[in-house]
């Protein structure tokens, strides 16, 4: 036999097959791509000159590792059905006189234009790509980065090898395949049946706790700390339960509907039913792989879309000024702050920098931690309880509240307090403060009349306590050192410091207040630097320019590796519904032939047809939406880790990527279900 025979065989049966080949190089192409285009930004020598570059990085990274654990997945399975189909056409070379060896060559020419066109057309698509992922990444990051635009070696090197070695293991899988079957067993292993699959109510049992176990700790977690630590075992329960319901549940449901007389024995519902309940065993699986894959790719683009989304409002609470300068000191060692030294010290260092300014403002305040006890009905500072009682508690006098928010101050008389916010639970207007040390009372009890509730102050409350915040405006600094004395008492070694914080508005642009903070890091190194501030414990610089790049380059590069690995897992979903449609058109099509044979109308035919298609198409996207609701409330506990509170910034994320979702899903069922149409036809 001539060896240029081979080659024409492979692209032969690659062009006649093109139904399933061509869906297959174009998800080859698209991974390939998105894996070079986060292999090219690791590479590249401008990442690490930037500020932030540790975040993008790292993002990269993971996404690399997810999107090759991924791309491995979905190949070998594209691969797995491909040879399926491909059974009968391999056993007819086999019985028309081809040995193995001669199969495997026409694998392996086949493989090897797979890679050509896969390997090859994705790093095309993915140099392309690369130089639109840095526009936009720039965009996301707001702020300039030296990323290089040319080609990078390494990258496309690294990338090769990898799906190199996937389509190797792909062809070694097909190659043990034909070896191990034989020429009949290949020529009819595309029309294998599924048995009636049993009804397994221990799997649906074990299903349903599971998933409701998952559900359980979703809604019922408070905590953010703890939310973060129970996600992955929440995800984990869902997972299981879903496949199991999937499997389990859904067989159970179609041998109760077979049951019902009245509704089986009509054509449209027959014909579904019976249809699905032969292969259900295999089309379960697909249904929950097309329900988990889903649910990923909206979690991961709504958690980091409201991430990013939040990045403004989190970063001008937290710096309301250009500088944030915090000056800790602690009364029991006789340290204070000499305010109009400080003041000074700044304004002379920022002249000399020729950087204005346009205000200068200092607010002090107390914070420490407390447990609302919901037993006693006050706050005891070193109590111990519940995660869910605990309180990040501020005090500041009504002075500072108005330097620091810019609304009025409160009239108020020793011993009344305001409250930003709203009290814990149960509590009444009359609030009483506890020191407490193990199960002793430590000092007198000290009690405040709440006269008067205003907005919550976003500066305090967007802090990363995971505590909830709880702040009281008071009518003098001698009432914030009576506290600063019950809670240092209480905590001892652990008790809270005073802290002032200097607001330092600035007319400059971010690179020269950026460069400003530079210059004052380096001139603190000085001894006399500070003299005539006081006596202190430390003192630190905030710029809101600095922590915004950071920010952005956090919450960016999550929004950037969520819309990636989204995209991924998108194509993931597509590919499996369409080969799904594909795979149960074909063994649908003699089915429906014989109902046509022995009278069932076409319009009967399109009927059941349209019927099987909606259910196996929406299924899973509702069970998805079901996750998603559930889901919402761990979600937003564990942004709240990153500053994030708004639950609304996380809501409408959630609703438009569930709509968005829902939108891209509708096209891909109109494009599947004509596919299936014109196979059964």
């Amino acid at each position: 036999m001539r060896n240029g025979l081979y080659p024409k065989l492979a692209a032969q049966g690659m062009r006649q097959n093109r139904r399933f080949f061509l869906p297959y190089l174009l998800a080859l192409a698209g991974l390939t791509a998105a894996f070079y285009v986060m292999s090219a930004l690791c590479a590249d020598p401008g990442v690490v000159t930037m500020r932030g570059f540790a975040y993008v990085m790292v993002m990269m990274q993971i996404g690399m590792f997810v999107a090759g654990i991924l791309s491995a997945v979905l190949l070998l399975y594209i691969n797995s059905f491909l040879m399926k189909q491909r059974k009968k056409e391999l056993g007819l070379y086999n019985i028309l006189g081809m040995g193995k060896g001669n199969i495997a060559l026409i694998q392996c020419w086949e493989s090897l234009y797979t890679s050509l066109l896969g390997i090859g057309g994705g790093l095309l698509l993915g140099v392309l790509f690369h130089r639109l992922a840095t526009i936009a990444l720039v965009s996301l990051l707001k702020f300039s980065i030296p990323f290089s635009s040319s080609l990078s070696l390494p990258a496309m090197g690294s990338t090769a090898v990898f799906f190199g070695f996937l389509l190797l293991l792909a062809l070694a899988l097909n190659l043990l395949r034909v070896r191990v079957s034989s020429p009949i067993e290949l020529l009819h292993g595309g029309n294998v049946g599924e048995k009636e699959p049993r009804t397994r109510w221990l799997m649906a049992v074990v299903g349903a706790a599971c998933l409701g176990a998952g559900y359980f700790i979703a809604v019922t977690t408070k905590d953010p700390a703890l939310a973060m630590a129970f996600y992955f075992l929440a995800v984990i329960l869902v997972i299981i339960g879903t496949y199991c319901l999937f499997t389990a549940g859904s067989i159970a449901l179609l041998k109760m509907l077979r049951k019902n007389k009245a509704f089986y024995y009509q054509t449209g519902h027959f014909i579904g039913v019976s249809g699905m309940l032969y292969r259900m065993k295999r089309n379960a699986v697909g249904l929950a792989n097309i329900c988990i894959l889903s649910t990923m790719v909206m979690v991961m683009i709504s958690g980091t879309l409201a991430l990013y989304l939040g990045q403004g409002e989190i970063i001008a609470a937290q710096y309301p000024a250009s500088l944030n300068m915090t000056v800790h000191y602690d009364p029991a060692y006789g340290q204070t702050l000499n305010r109009e030294e400080a003041e000074e010290l700044i304004r002379q260092f920022a002249a000399e920098q020729n950087v204005p300014i346009t205000s200068l403002r200092a607010v002090e305040f107390l914070h420490f931690n407390a447990l609302a006890n919901p037993d006693t009905r006050r706050l005891e500072v070193g109590g111990q309880g519940e995660n869910n009682d605990r309180r990040a508690v501020y005090l500041l006098t009504a002075q500072d509240y108005a330097a620091l928010t810019g609304s009025p101050a409160p009239a108020l008389r020793p011993g009344e307090a305001a409250v930003c916010g709203q009290l814990p639970p149960g509590f009444g207007s009359q609030l009483t403060i506890q020191g407490i040390s193990g199960n002793s009372e430590i000092g007198a009890p000290k009690s405040l009349t709440v006269t008067d509730s205003l907005p919550v102050i976003t500066h305090f409350d967007t802090t990363f306590d995971m505590s909830e915040t709880l702040c009281l405006v008071l009518s003098d600094s001698a009432q914030v050192q009576e506290f600063w004395a019950l809670q240092s008492a209480a905590l001892d070694n652990y008790a809270a410091d005073l802290v002032t914080t200097l607001l330092v508005e600035l007319d400059c642009t971010n690179e020269e207040e950026m460069a400003l903070v530079d210059a004052w890091s380096d001139a603190s190194i000085n001894e006399n630097f500070f003299d005539g501030t006081g006596n202190w414990e430390y003192w630190r610089v905030d710029s809101r320019a600095e922590m915004s790049v950071d920010g952005y380059a956090m919450a960016g590069g999550f929004l950037f590796l969520g819309i990636i690995l989204g995209v991924i897992f998108l194509m993931a979903t597509v590919l499996i519904i369409y080969y799904k449609q594909v795979s149960e058109g074909y063994e649908d099509q003699g089915r429906f032939e014989i109902m046509r044979k022995v009278g069932l109308t076409q319009r009967e035919v399109k009927s059941s047809i349209r019927s099987q298609v909606l259910l196996v198409f929406f299924l899973p996207i509702a069970v998805a939406a079901i996750h998603i609701l559930f889901d919402f409330n761990l979600v937003a506990r564990m942004l709240t880790l990153f500053g994030v509170r708004t639950i609304a910034t996380v809501a409408l994320c959630t609703v438009g990527t569930l709509l968005a979702f829902l939108a891209v899903y509708a096209v891909v069922y109109l494009l599947t279900a004509r596919t299936y149409y014109k196979i059964v036809k």
